[in-house]
C-alpha cells in the first residue's frame, strides 16, 4: 500500500492539475474516466464514481521509468552533476516547497485558527516534506479530529503500531461524518492506494469505507479474526457492490475455516453471479472453488477452475498459478494424478519456487 498526498487544482471543466511529492501531472476527462500525463508516463484510468475502484492502464509513446532514469544518469555523468543536484530533481523539490508554503499559516491566520486544527496542518506540512515521524506525532496530538485520526491510523499501521492504529481508526469511524472536513478546507487530497493487481487499484479516501478497510487490515494483523469479519460484513452492507470488500471477506472466511460447511456456503453465495471479467473477479472465483471443495463438491470446483483458466489474456501470472495449483490439488483428491502432475509441471516451468510445487513433483529442495 502507498500513502500519498496531492493538491488538485481545477484548470478547466474536465482538466485537473495534480501536484504531489513526485511532481505534477495533468488529468483530462470526466469523473470516472481520465487520461493522465505526468512524470510516470501517460496512462488512462476508468472507474465507477463512488466505488473507490478504477483500472489504470499505461499507454505507449513514452519512456519507461528505467529508461528515463538511465538517460538522466548519463546526462548527469556527462555534465559532472551529482545525484543530488541533477536537474531532474528540481520539479520534485519545487512541488514539495510549493505544497509546504500552501500549508503554512500566516501570523493573523494563526490567531484565529484553533490549536488542534493548526496542529493538523503542521502534520500535513511535515508529511509533504517527508518527515513522517514528526507528522505522526502531530496527527496523534490532534487525533480527536476525524482527519487527524484517519491519517494517524494509516501512519501507525505502516509502522506496525497496531494497537495505536486500531484506536485511531475507531476514533475516525465514530466521527466519520466529519472526515475530509479540514483536508477539503486546505485543498488537500489524501488517499490510500491499494494495488489489487498490476493494473487494478483500489483507492481509499478519508471516509467511512476507507477507515473501516484500514481497521480490517489492523484487526487481521492483530489476529482478531472475528472483529475483522464483522467489520467487513458491515462494510458489505454499506457498499454491497464493492468487489474489493467481497473478495477480502471471502479470503478471510476461507483462510479462517476452509472446511466449515456454513462458512463455505457463505463464500459460494458471496460469489453468486460473478463472471470472469477481471483479475479481481477471477480471484473471487478462486475462493468460490475453494469453498466448493470444502463442501465436498470436487467436480464443481474443478469445472469452475478449468473454466476460469480458459481466459488467460490480461491475467497476472501469479493469479493463473494460484488457479492451476488449486486445480492440481483437486485432481489429486479425485485420484487423477497424471492431470495433477501436468498442472504442477506447468507451474514449475514458469515459477519453480511457487508454493510447494517442487515437493509435489519430487524435486529435491536445497537446504
Amino acid at each position: 500500500m502507498a500513502f500519498r498526498f496531492w493538491r488538485r487544482i481545477k484548470l478547466a471543466p474536465g482538466v485537473t492539475l495534480n501536484l504531489s511529492k513526485t511532481g505534477g501531472s495533468l488529468s483530462f476527462g470526466p469523473r470516472g474516466g481520465k487520461f493522465t500525463v505526468g512524470p510516470r508516463g501517460r496512462r488512462a484510468s476508468f472507474g465507477i464514481p463512488g466505488t473507490g475502484l478504477f483500472y489504470m492502464q499505461p499507454l505507449g509513446g513514452g519512456k519507461t521509468r528505467r529508461a528515463r532514469d538511465g538517460a538522466r544518469r548519463r546526462r548527469s555523468a556527462a555534465s559532472g552533476a551529482t545525484e543530488d543536484t541533477r536537474a531532474g530533481d528540481a520539479p520534485t523539490r519545487y512541488q514539495k516547497e510549493r505544497a509546504s508554503r500552501r500549508l503554512t499559516l500566516g501570523f493573523f491566520k494563526r490567531l484565529i485558527t484553533p490549536d488542534d486544527e493548526e496542529t493538523l496542518v503542521a502534520g500535513l506540512r511535515e508529511h509533504v516534506l517527508g518527515n513522517e515521524d514528526a507528522a505522526l506525532e502531530l496527527f496523534e496530538k490532534s487525533a480527536h479530529l476525524a482527519d487527524s485520526a484517519f491519517l494517524a491510523g494509516f501512519l501507525s499501521l505502516k509502522r506496525n503500531r497496531l494497537a495505536a492504529a486500531a484506536r485511531h481508526f475507531e476514533t475516525a469511524a465514530e466521527n466519520h461524518r466529519r472526515l475530509g472536513r479540514y483536508l477539503g478546507k486546505y485543498g488537500i487530497t489524501a488517499e490510500m492506494v491499494v494495488p489489487i493487481t498490476g493494473e487494478l487499484l483500489a483507492v481509499v479516501s478519508p471516509n467511512l469505507r476507507g477507515t473501516l478497510l484500514g481497521l480490517v487490515e489492523t484487526y487481521q494483523l492483530q489476529k482478531k479474526w472475528d472483529r475483522a469479519i464483522e467489520t467487513l460484513e458491515h462494510l458489505r452492507r454499506l457498499v454491497p457492490g464493492d468487489l474489493v470488500i467481497t473478495l477480502s471477506l471471502a479470503e478471510l472466511l476461507i483462510d479462517r475455516a476452509p472446511d466449515d460447511k456454513i462458512t463455505c456456503d457463505k463464500v459460494v453465495r458471496l460469489a453468486k453471479g460473478v463472471r470472469n471479467e477481471s483479475d479481481l473477479h477471477a480471484a473471487l472465483l478462486l475462493y468460490k472453488a475453494k469453498a466448493l471443495r470444502g463442501l465436498g463438491l470436487s467436480e464443481a470446483a474443478r469445472d469452475l477452475l478449468s473454466k476460469t483458466l480458459r481466459r488467460r489474456a490480461g491475467r497476472t501470472a501469479e493469479l493463473l498459478h494460484a488457479l492451476r495449483y488449486d486445480r492440481a490439488l483437486l485432481y489429486e483428491t479425485m485420484g487423477q494424478k497424471k492431470r495433477a502432475r501436468r498442472d504442477f509441471e506447468k507451474i514449475y516451468v514458469e515459477d519453480p519456487d511457487y508454493e510447494h510445487v517442487r515437493e509435489r513433483l519430487g524435486i529435491p529442495v536445497d537446504g
